[in-house]
């Protein structure tokens, strides 16, 4: 029970700091800031890749593969909105892809 309540602490402490680190950016840079937070999600994915190599009740796989789909749906996301992000750059009529030739 105290090694719930030390992760729970953690946790709050963490979402606690963390949202008034990213309440402190300015707008022009959030779509920057996301795409460095999807690098990390990846992280995630991976740490909870390592959660199923130990042999673990059902609760826990549940948890597990609970992370596994948050953070895959952050990564994509992420690329789906640096993506469109870079295509404000584009020249009209530029495939996508495909860098113009000098």
């Amino acid at each position: 029970m105290s090694n719930l309540l030390l992760m729970l602490g953690v946790f709050g402490a963490t979402f606690a700091i963390g949202y008034a680190l990213i309440s402190k950016v300015p707008p022009m840079l959030h779509t920057p800031l996301m795409s460095m937070t999807n690098a990390i999600s990846a992280v995630t994915v991976i740490a909870a890749l390592l959660l199923f190599t130990a042999p673990l009740g059902p609760w826990h796989m549940w948890l597990g593969g609970l992370a596994i789909a948050a953070a895959m749906f952050n990564v994509v996301g992420g690329f789906v909105i640096t993506d469109r992000m870079l295509g404000m750059f584009r020249k009209k009529g530029q495939a996508q892809g495909h860098r113009p030739t000098a």
